[in-house]
């Protein structure tokens, strides 16, 4: 039986960029405006946190964001983010403090996905091992060394495992070295699975395109992922929820609403 009880999907920001980012090979010139996304899900054993967003301050603070976005080494640009999207926000509308999340289960350490850990330190970190050390090499410029610099209580993975009864990591690299994906089983209605950006829109899915970046370009592990997780839903009657949709995005609950 499932420990999961509820589940709330929190808008944390939003980004516009070329769609490219999003679909291999696919998409260059258009902009997109896509949502940032972390998912604070309610469990008989405690509250668990996928993702965390970004890190305010980089945003907020005009000299670190020049630091962090300048435009010369990090063409993507900033997102757009309130004070008001910030997770402690969020948690302060539940009644709740960033002492009373108990995990937080990081899909991989890109800024938009481990930036906001200084917002929520002081639980145990899980991240895949193979994630770790690609950040610190680093792999890719999407990685932010002082996001994940902090004195965070690391529980580093490999295999797939329960989190809580109900609750799964999928193991789906291909986008970055150790990224993870999360199979939820809700109380009521259909299970569901969180992509993480294995698959940023439901173009990704239906389609089959991978990411436009993949760890040392192996776009061959990115679509064996996406393949993966189709598969998984298709066994499990799940249904799986792309990262980056704002479309999809708009299909869901919003906050305080939670699904069940």
């Amino acid at each position: 039986m499932t420990a999961v009880l509820r589940l709330w999907p929190l808008l944390t920001a939003t980004h516009r960029y070329d769609k490219s980012i999003s679909t291999r090979g696919r998409g260059q010139g258009e902009r997109i405006e896509a949502p940032i996304l972390a998912y604070l899900i309610e469990t008989t054993q405690g509250r668990i946190l996928f993702d965390v967003g970004c890190d305010y301050q980089k945003l907020a603070d005009p000299a670190l964001r020049a630091k962090w976005y300048d435009p010369a080494e990090f063409p993507m640009g900033p997102p757009q983010m309130s004070e008001e999207q910030r997770l402690p926000a969020h948690f302060a509308r539940l009644g709740l403090t960033p002492a009373d999340i108990d995990l937080v289960f990081l899909s991989h350490l890109h800024f938009d996905h481990a930036g906001g850990l200084c917002d929520v330190c002081g639980c145990d970190v899980h991240v895949h091992e193979a994630e770790l050390a690609a950040a610190h090499e680093p792999a890719d410029d999407a990685y932010f060394a002082d996001d994940f610099a902090g004195d965070y209580r690391w529980k580093p993975q490999r295999d797939e495992y329960d989190l809580v009864p109900g609750v799964r990591a999928i193991n789906t690299p291909g986008h970055t070295a150790g990224h993870m994906s999360l199979l939820i089983e809700l109380p009521q209605g259909r299970p569901v699975i969180l992509a993480g950006d294995a698959a940023d829109l439901t173009e990704n899915l239906e389609d089959e395109i991978a990411p436009g970046l993949c760890w040392r370009d192996r776009e061959d592990l990115a679509l064996a992922s996406i393949r993966k997780l189709k598969a998984t839903a298709a066994e499990t009657d799940a249904e799986l929820w792309p990262n980056h949709d704002m479309a999809f995005w708009r299909t869901l609950r919003r906050f305080p609403e939670y699904h069940a």
